[in-house]
């Protein structure tokens, strides 16, 4: 009779416990989606809006992926690149998400759940075409790369997929790059690894388990200070395989709505300063670990030192000289390290602001000093130049000879721009892709078009070829616009070359437009000099 008493209390509970399982272990953190803003007006109709407000909220399901998505077990909350840019564009139409528990779910565990209906969405996800016939993907808010990741001390030969054939490899399932390197290394040699047990392949790598593994270079930077695999280090950056993050919805007729709604959204918005702010979040989380691993090491010297206080009061003051000297070698030690800790975190901020390729400012450096001139414009009223710079036909370049015959081109034009723009307090920066920019304080119109000019004939003496434009050499298309008095913004100053560097793609290519901005009115473009004969392409 006790056990029937007792089986009829568990019946009668049952509803409340399921109740309590199925709440939500995490939520999003949307404070973020302040920093993401639209570059031009997304049109939704009202009809759409009305339907997107009626849908039940988005069951949603996230991993941990710094900076996409990254999980803090203390709020139980996920913030990250694609968290705001999520949380901005479901706040525009009006749709409610709710997060789904899966922390002890792995990747495939998740997708699946996405696939046969039980989940709406996924995030963040790396596209791939297995994925996208099951599934429906947006479009990308944030780029990655790959990287092979060795023990220091050992330099091996490794440029790329096809290096890796040799070794011993390490790999997380199901991860868009499995196919590709299932295709280069033999089944013996590649050791596939959990989602949740990442970890695990690190620890095989420092024993010597494995040679080489293979993951997120974003998300290992972030694990490298968290499980101190100060013993690693990235060899190589996979970056001819870059991986696109995305937003993965179930296949319905609802959410093929939902997708392309978002996808309007991603062709408009803005969310380098997003990618900013998470940046400094990876690099404050650093230092967050240094403060508390100080903190851990100042409370093991202080027991230290209270344990030597009580030999000192027992043994005499002879134990007690020898104690305090260990304590002294203990806390300059744990000096050291924190040295360390810092000059890494250095290193970090620097490779932040860097481009690998060419070795130019990146695009978050050059939003930064954007930013950081035009306050100062404002405040003094001298002029604020900017250059936008693109390689004509460079996709030919690529097709034609190849990404690494492309990448030398890349760099030449680099080289160039550092011997053309010599001010210290000139910005010369890796805009993204084939572009580059220039940002020129206190210069004026005339100034900063000579100096387009200098820079596009010095491109063309280069004489590289390029079999696929109509004249077959490289060539620059520039557009520059300069900033001379008036409340412009710093990003209505970027579009206006955008502007100017769309008319010098429209008019010929291998030539300079400008345009000057006084007040809220924008000059016509200046005068251009006929590019000589040879360079109409």
């Amino acid at each position: 009779m006790g056990w029937q008493r007792f089986q009829q209390g568990l019946l009668r509970c049952a509803p409340w416990l399921a109740l309590c399982c199925a709440l939500p272990a995490a939520a999003l953190d949307c404070a973020g989606a302040r920093h993401v803003r639209l570059r031009q007006p997304v049109a939704i109709s009202p009809q759409e809006k009305a339907e997107f407000r009626a849908l039940a909220p988005l069951r949603m399901l996230a991993v941990d992926a710094p900076p996409m998505a990254r999980y803090d077990p203390a709020s139980k909350s996920y913030s990250g690149i694609g968290v705001d840019v999520w949380c901005f564009i479901t706040r525009e139409l009006g749709l409610r998400h709710d997060l789904l528990p899966g922390q002890n779910l792995s990747l495939a565990d998740k997708l699946q759940q996405v696939q046969d209906g039980r989940a709406d969405v996924f995030m963040p996800l790396s596209h791939q075409a297995d994925r996208a016939r099951l599934g429906l993907f947006t479009l990308p808010y944030y780029e990655s790369y790959y990287a092979v990741i060795a023990r220091k001390g050992r330099p091996l030969p490794v440029h790329g997929l096809a290096d890796l054939a040799p070794y011993r490899v390490g790999l997380v399932k199901g991860v868009a790059l499995e196919p590709q390197v299932q295709a280069v290394v033999a089944a013996p040699r590649l050791t596939r690894f959990d989602q949740a047990g990442s970890e695990g392949m690190f620890q095989a790598l420092r024993a010597g388990a494995i040679d080489l593994a293979v993951y997120s270079r974003d998300i290992f930077e972030e694990k490298r200070y968290a499980h101190e695999f100060f013993d690693l280090e990235v060899i190589h950056t996979l970056r001819d395989d870059p991986r696109s993050y995305r937003f993965y919805f179930s296949p319905t007729p609802a959410h093929q709505r939902v997708a392309a709604a978002f996808d309007r959204y991603l062709a408009a918005i803005d969310s380098s300063a997003s990618v900013a702010a998470h940046v400094i979040g990876e690099r404050q989380f650093i230092e967050r670990y240094v403060a508390q691993r100080s903190q851990r090491a100042m409370w093991q010297t202080t027991s230290v030192a209270g344990a030597l206080l009580a030999l000192v009061l027992g043994l005499g003051f002879l134990y007690y000289r020898r104690m305090a000297h260990r304590l002294a070698a203990s806390h300059q030690q744990v000096q050291q390290q924190q040295q360390a800790l810092q000059a890494a975190n250095q290193a970090l901020e620097q490779q932040s602001l860097s481009d690998t390729l060419t070795g130019l400012p990146n695009r978050r450096a050059f939003d930064l000093a954007l930013h950081r001139e035009h306050a100062r414009q404002q405040r003094t009223g001298q002029p604020l130049s900017l250059l936008l710079l693109d390689v004509d036909h460079f996709k030919g370049v690529n097709d034609a000879y190849g990404h690494s015959i492309g990448d030398d081109y890349l760099r030449a034009v680099a080289q160039v721009l550092r011997k053309v723009v010599t001010r210290s307090t000139d910005l010369a920066a890796r805009h993204g892709g084939e572009e580059f920019t220039c940002l020129l304080p206190d210069t004026s119109a005339t100034q900063a078009q000579a100096l387009a000019e200098r820079i596009r004939e010095a491109t063309q003496r280069l004489t590289l070829p390029n079999a696929r434009a109509w004249h077959p050499m490289l060539t620059l298309s520039i557009g520059v616009a300069t900033l001379e008095a008036g409340p412009a913004s710093a990003q209505q100053l970027l579009e206006q070359a955008d502007g100017q560097l769309y008319v010098a793609k429209r008019t010929g290519r291998n030539r300079v437009c400008a345009t000057v901005l006084r007040g809220a009115v924008t000059e016509p473009p200046m005068p251009q000099p006929a590019p000589p004969p040879h360079s109409r392409a």
